[in-house]
């Protein structure tokens, strides 16, 4: 492990531990709660995009162009493990999210999502796998979003198990297929409802409407990157890229229109507005919160630790464009209050987990890309 940024390594080799760590707090990780410890734990890894923490303390991290590996808390990083299916990796495609199944202590089974090659289209694919010593086994995909399509852009995707053992997925429109988020016969800007063996639950929102998958938990969504289930209320809490300005944090509930692309508080990337320029409309939701100018979203984590007690309940999501850490200070289901963490740390973070240990873990998202370990630095 090493501190964050490598100025510190000149400084401890000039001033000693204690000074480097006041230097690195001095060169902008600072907080409202107090100075901000930055811990590299490995680096090497070449566009992770997902993490894991695996009951023993390891991770399990995906990286984009189809690897999976292991990497221990004292950053000793895995050779890939075998059995990963072939991915689509061009673009935004690829190995993306990988989640543990509730039973894992028992089964050592995985659910993971990737960009799926099929023959002349592409799309997003869920499976689920057994975790070995250096590989995975029994690899059974269990869902496939339809239509596939020719695009590398927009996959989503973000798995998390509900508190009734349901699995949820967020799925990109594929951006070719933006009007198709408003319509009902396809899995384009949706987020999915199913069962851990690909099944239907019978409760889902649309099960047995005419023209409608039953698959489909909400829509009217762009291209989601962030998911959560909240600690308390048990609602999946999810994040998506806006176009130019407009991502958003809303609640997924069954059945509701959350607007894209009819509704958005942001612009084409050309600057012109997208459609005729309405951020509402009957029928569709408001977000809960969004940023103008764009973040570009990815990660999602609600710290609900003992470790730093000032950011309980408070719920932190990573910027792709400006590098930073967002701390989102909660009042019900309002956000009251948007700091930025992590200022001039210029690494794309992508992925964004609380540890069992209480820290806030990051992937960075980039050829040589890291896991930091960020905290409240002893003493804030």
């Amino acid at each position: 492990m090493r501190r964050f940024p490598m100025l510190s390594l000149l400084l401890v080799l000039l001033c000693g531990p204690a000074q480097a760590q006041t230097q690195a707090h001095a060169q902008g990780f600072n907080s409202e709660a107090g100075a901000i410890d930055v811990i590299e734990i490995a680096h090497g890894l070449e566009h992770p995009w997902s993490l894991a923490f695996l009951p023993d303390g390891r991770m399990l991290v995906t990286e984009r162009p189809g690897r999976l590996r292991i990497v221990t808390q004292a950053g000793a990083v895995s050779a890939p493990l075998s059995g990963v299916p072939t991915v689509y990796a061009r673009g935004q495609g690829g190995l993306l999210d990988v989640v543990l199944a509730p039973d894992f202590a028992q089964s050592r089974r995985i659910y993971f999502c990737y960009g799926e090659p099929r023959g002349d289209t592409n799309g997003t694919t869920i499976a689920h796998a057994r975790l070995g010593d250096s590989g995975i086994s029994d690899v059974t995909a269990i869902f496939r979003q339809q239509p596939g399509m020719d695009s590398r852009h927009h996959f989503g995707c973000r798995l998390v198990f509900a508190n009734d053992g349901t699995l949820y997925a967020t799925l990109g429109e594929r951006n070719k297929g933006r009007a198709q988020a408003q319509t009902l016969d396809n899995d384009l800007g949706k987020v999915i409802r199913i069962r851990a063996d690909g099944t239907i639950p019978d409760d889902n929102p649309f099960v047995g409407r005419k023209g409608a998958r039953p698959e489909i938990w909400s829509y009217g969504h762009r291209n989601a990157q962030g998911a959560v289930l909240h600690p308390v209320s048990g609602e999946l809490w999810m994040h998506e890229h806006g176009p130019k300005g407009g991502d958003e944090i809303n609640i997924a509930r069954a059945g509701r229109n959350y607007g894209w692309p009819v509704i958005t508080y942001g612009r084409e990337y050309s600057g012109l507005a997208v459609g005729d320029g309405r951020s509402a409309a009957e029928g569709m939701e408001q977000p809960l919160h969004y940023w103008v100018p764009s973040i570009a979203p990815s990660g999602m984590a609600f710290y609900t630790g003992e470790r730093f007690k000032a950011w309980r309940g408070n719920l932190f999501v990573g910027s792709l464009k400006f590098g930073q850490l967002a701390r989102l200070e909660l009042d019900g289901d309002t956000v009251v209050h948007d700091e930025r963490l992590l200022d001039g740390i210029k690494r794309r973070i992508r992925d964004v987990r609380m540890g069992p240990d209480g820290y806030l873990y990051l992937l960075t998202d980039e050829a040589d890309g890291r896991i930091l370990r960020v905290g409240l630095a002893q003493g804030s």
